[in-house]
């Protein structure tokens, strides 16, 4: 007998509390649990231990509730930590009581975000509990259960009357009779103990990253399967991407418990089989109590999910459960892949063409090839040729799976529920020809279909061959980008025999505005698509799509070299990294990233996927600017040399810097490196004022010699550092949110500039060295008028002022060319660096010619790449693409855009304490309460860590790391930041689901 919710017992707090303690000695404050059948409570005792007390069904079994027992005791003999231990059961009046020890963690069903390492260790840990119920034999585990997946089709048919909406009724209608045929696939699946119902209640998230398991009353002996097909089921509700949930959970189990085959294939359908009886038991006990929201607590969810699932095609989807088992996807494909071994394939391309020569191009996300964002397809059609031409060639070849970053248009980012995902590996090979070129059938076959996929950037006119031979498996081969006209005089089910011709090389853009060529696809199942198939995979679905689509370059008589080479992985990078580089040099992110190519404001990884770089402020106009990179590669073929020379370059450059600042800073000194310009500016300061003591401003950072370390109290008096030494003076950072003032507004600015005159007065000064904005104190605006009232200070003392615009300058602030303007006031020095040369090492100080003067004192100041005429060049084309491009104008249009959308996510997000700066130099300070204003330390890393995998570079800065940084290259567009801000609205919320 099965126990029903009208049995389930009625127990007030009270009465639990005395038969608790009566039986079980235990005292403690009791807070009722949901529960279908059974009544649960937590228990807190005087000392803070927890505990579940249950109260059973009347109907329920005792003997299961001691087979129960039995099962959470061999689990903990196994080793297996998370699961409720037994701690006593005892009868009362009919009912079973019994006491738990309480799993501490979060539900998975209110834990966010679902990753895929975290979905991967749930899977993991139910198949290690599974494992270990292997072992249990009791008489009570073979019982007649609704929840036995084995009974779907009962279950459901039984129940298919209370579900009251037509539609809906109709998909289980439909589902049922593919259980019919479904039915004898499964006979043969193994059956054994397993929990059975571990539900995204059921799995708890322990200290954000353990998995746990509650609740055995479902226990029973079922399809294995069907354990794993349960977490899936619940895992996959409301996901963006089904499979991709599914495939971590599955590939988890499969470490912890393996799956066989049949088993790894049938876990889909099963998990489609767990939610069809979720929803009708839940239309039925909704009937029975209608009151009772926990019975339907993810019905809605779960009708959203099968409607999902019946946009996926099944055997894909029971090939990409295989894949993530470690099996062949589909497994025709090692068939295909020998009979095509076997064969001798007719030319594709005419015979007298093919015999001048093969090209292999390299089309890789690293590669030049392709071009720039926004390059016309002609242009790169011209590139592509010329290098074919070059190469004594008269065909290009392009790589099967190559990684490309060309894949930019919508259909190829999917959605997702972690990271979008872009499909950048290439499933086919291209082979470049003239418009025009016939294509021939390498093998006999039938049209399977005609189409023209004329979306931009898709495959434009497309055939489709079935090939069926006697003597090997059916597969399919796809031909793309060809001449409508030619296309058009193919029809469906016309046979091809080997040599025939079948179309013509497209144009572009009716090719799918592509460079002429055709891409050439074998497919071992063609999913019952017509027209059209998949040419890009997801890197991570890569040894998937491989078995759906193998290496084509046999049924094109080409060698291996029309494979792309696998490249050395993360791992292998780090560990090397590790062996030879300094251990005191970083890496970004928990899971860092390996760059290989930049364009405009996106960073690409060795996968080809796009990053929107938000803080990258050294490729000031863009990653890899054609202007810039043009303007370098030209002089560098001319010349590179140092300045003891004469060169008009160096001259031009130096007299254009000068005239962008105000009088009277007119002297330009060119050096490599901010460090480098800020080193001199001390030896300037110090020179003409014949003094040594420096003023610096709290959490300042101005770069990493031994001199600037010093004077850098974001290094000195961080972690490592030993404080500073006796001729610094550090005066606070004057921040108006968490500095010393805070509470005195009423003239925080007089305040902050009192401890500068006093520092001066009593440590006469050769200088004050201050950031015009601070960076490293957390992209902080000072009060306004701050570093006049600073500046009077330090000059009546007789020391002279540096502004380090190294990470502000030349327009980042928006409303000027640098950010000392936004304070009205003029430096004797100004520092510059990271943004001059937009990423080439350059760097410069202008000052007076005064001070120039005096430190024209004999001994000469040189630097050997300083204002060489390659650096000089590049200098001169950062500051035309400024000013052509209007970035300064849009720095400031896009930074007001960006500031007012993080002060509509304050008033959303409470971890949001503060939002500033200007331009695009902006902070948003997190605090965990806005009275105290606490850092949020660890919730800062934890946002700026998910942003990376949603696809946006982030990183934090501040005395406590708590501020998140936004300082990007100039050309964001509003795209750009509103996809950034609802990124980070997304995080926020996913940050509020940590523990």
């Amino acid at each position: 007998m099965n126990p029903s919710v009208d049995d389930k017992p009625t127990l007030g707090p009270e009465d639990a509390r005395h038969l608790m303690h009566d039986r079980f000695g235990v005292s403690g404050e009791l807070t009722e649990l949901d529960g279908e059948r059974d009544l649960n409570f937590k228990v807190t005792a005087a000392d803070g231990t927890r505990y579940v007390f249950k109260v059973y069904n009347p109907a329920e079994d005792p003997e299961f509730v001691a087979l129960q027992d039995e099962a959470l005791d061999l689990i903990a003999t196994a080793g297996v930590d998370g699961c409720p231990r037994p701690l006593g059961t005892e009868t009362d009046d009919g009912s079973v009581i019994r006491l738990l020890s309480w799993v501490d963690g979060e539900p998975l069903a209110s834990f966010r975000p679902h990753a895929a390492p975290l979905l991967r260790d749930v899977g993991r840990f139910v198949g290690r509990v599974d494992r270990a119920l292997a072992g249990l034999d009791h008489p009570a585990l073979d019982r007649d259960f609704p929840w036995d997946l084995r009974h779907t089709a009962q279950t459901v048919g039984t129940n298919l009357g209370a579900v009251e909406d037509r539609d809906r009724r109709g998909i289980l209608e439909r589902q049922l009779q593919r259980l019919e045929e479904l039915t004898p696939r499964m006979a043969d699946l193994r059956v054994a103990p397993v929990h059975n119902d571990p539900n995204d209640y059921n799995v708890l998230i322990r200290d954000g990253h353990l998995p746990g398991l509650i609740d055995f009353g479902d226990l029973l002996k079922t399809w294995i399967a069907g354990s794993a097909a349960v977490a899936v089921a619940y895992g996959i509700l409301d996901k963006r991407d089904p499979v991709a949930t599914a495939r971590a959970i599955v590939g988890g189990y499969h470490e912890t418990h393996p799956l066989e085959e049949q088993e790894a294939e049938a876990v889909w359908e099963l998990a489609r089989m767990r939610l069809m009886v979720s929803v009708v038991m839940s239309a039925r006990q909704r009937q029975l109590a209608p009151d009772n929201t926990y019975l339907s607590i993810s019905e809605r969810a779960a009708w959203r999910t099968l409607e999902r699932m019946s946009e996926i095609h099944p055997r894909y989807a029971a090939y990409a459960l295989r894949d993530a088992c470690g099996l062949p996807g589909c497994p025709a494909g090692p068939a295909v892949t020998a009979y095509l071994e076997r064969q001798s394939p007719a030319p594709l391309v005419p015979t007298e063409l093919a015999s001048q020569g093969l090209h292999v191009l390299d089309l890789s996300v690293a590669a030049p090839t392709m071009g720039q964002p926004g390059e016309s397809t002609a242009t790169v059609a011209t590139r592509i040729q010329r290098e074919i031409a070059d190469a004594g060639a008269a065909i290009g070849i392009g790589r099967y799976d190559e990684v490309r970053r060309c894949y930019v248009s919508p259909q190829f980012i999917p959605e997702s529920d972690e990271f979008p995902e872009r499909r950048t590996v290439h499933l086919g090979i291209d082979v470049f020809a003239p418009a025009g070129t016939a294509i021939h059938a390498p093998l006999p076959g039938t049209v399977w279909s005609v189409a023209d996929n004329d979306g931009h950037l898709d495959y434009g006119p497309t055939l489709i061959l079935h090939h069926r031979p006697a003597d090997g498996p059916a597969f399919w081969t796809l031909y793309g980008h060809l001449s409508r006209s030619s296309v058009a005089e193919q029809e469906v089910g016309r046979e091809i025999q080997r040599g025939d011709v079948l179309a013509e090389i497209g144009p572009f853009p009716e090719n799918g505005d592509w460079p002429p060529h055709v891409h050439f696809q074998v497919i071992t199942d063609i999913l019952d698509l017509h027209g059209d198939f998949p040419g890009v995979a997801a890197p991570s679905l890569r040894t998937l799509w491989r078995s759906l689509c193998p290496d084509p370059s046999r049924a094109l008589n080409l060698g291996p070299e029309a494979v792309a080479p696998a490249g050395p992985d993360g791992a292998h990078l780090r560990a090397a990294r590790e062996q030879h580089a300094a251990p005191s040099l970083s890496i970004s992110y928990d899971a860092p990233l390996t760059i290989v190519a930049g364009r405009g404001a996106h960073l690409f990884d060795d996968a080809g996927q796009a990053y929107l770089d938000g803080v990258n402020n050294v490729c000031h106009v863009g990653h890899s600017h054609p202007a810039v990179t043009s303007a370098l590669a030209t002089q560098a073929t001319i010349l590179n040399t140092n300045t003891r020379y004469l060169h008009p370059a160096f001259n031009d450059y130096c007299r254009r810097l000068a005239d962008l600042l105000p009088d009277p800073l007119e002297v330009v000194y060119l050096c490599c490196s901010g460090s480098e310009a800020n080193e001199l500016a001390i030896r300037l300061a110090r020179t003409a004022t014949g003094r040594r003591d420096m003023i610096v401003l709290g959490s300042g950072y101005h770069g990493n010699t031994g001199n600037l370390v010093d004077l850098s109290p974001y290094k000195h008096g961080g972690r490592g550092g030993s404080g500073p030494p006796s001729w610094v003076h550090v005066a606070p950072l004057p921040d108006p949110f968490r500095g010393r003032y805070r509470d005195e507004p009423a003239d925080v600015c007089g305040n902050y500039v009192k401890h500068v005159r006093e520092l001066a007065s009593a440590h006469p000064p050769a200088a004050l060295l201050a950031e015009s904005l601070s960076g490293c104190g957390g992209q902080v605006e000072y009060p306004p008028g701050y570093l006049k009232g600073a500046f009077d200070a330090v000059r009546a003392a007789g020391g002279v002022c540096i502004a380090d615009e190294v990470q502000v300058g030349f327009g980042r602030v928006g409303s000027h060319w640098w950010g000392f303007q936004t304070q009205d006031v003029v430096p004797d020095i100004v520092t510059l660096g990271k943004p001059m040369g937009n990423g080439h090492p350059l760097a410069g100080v202008v000052t007076t010619r005064a001070i120039a003067d005096r430190f024209a004192n004999g001994m000469e100041w040189f630097n050997t790449f300083g204002g060489n005429p390659v650096s000089c060049a590049v200098g001169m084309a950062v500051l035309d693409v400024i000013e052509d491009e209007g970035l300064r104008e849009n720095a400031a249009r896009i930074g007001a855009h960006l500031k007012a959308g993080l002060i509509k996510l304050q008033d959303r997000h409470p971890l949001i304490g503060d939002v500033r700066g200007r331009g695009l130099f902006l902070g948003a300070e997190l605090v965990s309460d806005r009275r105290h204003l606490e850092p949020a330390t660890d919730a800062a890393s934890w946002v700026v860590n998910r942003m990376r995998h949603l696809g946006y570079l982030l990183s934090t800065d501040g005395p406590d790391a708590n501020v998140i940084k936004i300082k990007p290259p100039l050309v964001w567009t509003e795209d750009d930041a509103n996809g950034m801000l609802a990124a980070l609205d997304r995080a926020l919320e996913e940050q509020r689901h940590q523990p």
